[in-house]
């Protein structure tokens, strides 16, 4: 069968060789234009190609091969031999004055296409091989008795291949054991699948690499120095979030400041701003006493917040919004929270309501 595909393919290709030949006078032969060249060989190695599958069909087809080798076969390769003769003749029977081929090429229209015609017919009989070979081999599997499995061994499912382990049933257990017994749990002689050992091995080259990048050549940073900068940056990101932070602080949110240097800065704000008025220590001179349990306008830190934020414009406080920033506001309101129960001498009479 083979043979008779190779003559029916080469037969097609020969008889297309005197559109090729030299014409005499006419012109030179289209045997020299790169084109013609490319399709014929693209021709010649799908033939090749067909013969190779031919010749593995032929292989595969054992319970019909008699049938295949009939004389109907030899008849329709023959007679498409003469068809595809006959109209190659015909073809480059035409006169050398005919148009040439619209794809850049010195090959006649007829040449081109007929070269194309025949790539597609080798291409054609390439699939119908391939799917007259898998017809056949799966007709060989299907007539191929399946392998029972042996007594006492269950069968074994492609996902155990796959992993290289094995399901033991509860005869062949004893055949299996590695002598290896703790409370009540037996070894068996199951290794673990091929990919768990690969990651392992993996892993260990993936430490040694580790290892030597951070502790001997020092190359990379190790696991300390990866935290020490983390802290680091995120330090710097906490300072810049609280400079952005500050000037949100309002009587509505404002918190208990702890820090030694806030509580000093909103004492030197204090005796620099406040003291004319309610003291050095806050005992009381024109305004009240900020160190005993009474308050005039609140004694919670965001009402004493507000009270400095707004003022008290009927008792002469001015606002002072517009002088400290909403950070140095809560300094100073956390300042005069730290002076309750301070008791400074010559402190003023309480006034307002007890807290």
């Amino acid at each position: 069968m083979n043979k008779q595909f190779i003559q029916l393919l080469a037969g097609s290709l020969l008889c297309s060789i005197p559109a090729f030949a030299d014409s005499g006078a006419q012109g030179p032969s289209e045997l020299s234009d790169p084109v013609a060249l490319v399709l014929l060989a693209v021709a010649g190695g799908l033939l090749l190609a067909i013969g190779i599958l031919a010749n593995a069909v032929l292989g595969a087809m054992d319970i019909f091969r008699e049938k295949m080798k009939k004389d109907a076969g030899k008849i329709l390769v023959t007679g498409g031999i003469v068809v595809l003769t006959l109209i190659g003749n015909n073809a480059f029977a035409q006169e050398a004055g005919q148009a040439a081929s619209p794809y850049f090429t010195k090959l006649s229209q007829t040449s081109f296409y007929l070269l194309v015609s025949v790539i597609i017919l080798e291409l054609a009989v390439i699939i119908s091989l391939l799917y007259l070979l898998r017809y056949l081999v799966g007709i060989k599997r299907k007539r191929k008795p399946a392998k029972a499995p042996a007594p006492g061994k269950p069968a074994v499912s492609w996902f155990e291949k796959i992993n290289k382990t094995k399901t033991v049933s509860a005869a062949a257990e004893a055949e299996e054991d590695m002598g290896h017994n703790f409370d009540g749990i037996r070894e068996l002689n199951n290794p673990t699948p091929p990919w768990w050992k690969w990651g392992f091995i993996f892993t260990v080259c993936f430490g040694v690499v580790y290892f030597w990048r951070t502790e001997i050549s020092h190359s990379a940073p190790s696991q300390l120095e990866e935290l020490a900068a983390a802290e680091e940056k995120a330090a710097v990101a906490k300072q810049e979030y609280l400079k952005k932070a500050a000037n949100n602080i309002d009587e509505n949110n404002v918190a208990m400041l702890t820090d030694p240097a806030d509580i000093a800065a909103g004492q030197k704000m204090f005796i620099s701003n406040c003291a004319p008025c309610h003291g050095p220590q806050g005992q009381g001179v024109v305004g009240p006493n900020l160190t005993d349990d009474y308050w005039l306008h609140g004694g919670k830190l965001n009402e004493v917040f507000k009270t400095i934020k707004y003022g008290v414009a009927d008792k002469g406080m001015k606002s002072w919004q517009e002088d400290f920033s909403p950070k140095q506001l809560a300094q100073v309101a956390c300042y005069i929270k730290t002076l309750h129960g301070s008791n400074p001498p010559n402190a003023k009479e309480p006034q307002g309501q007890k807290e």
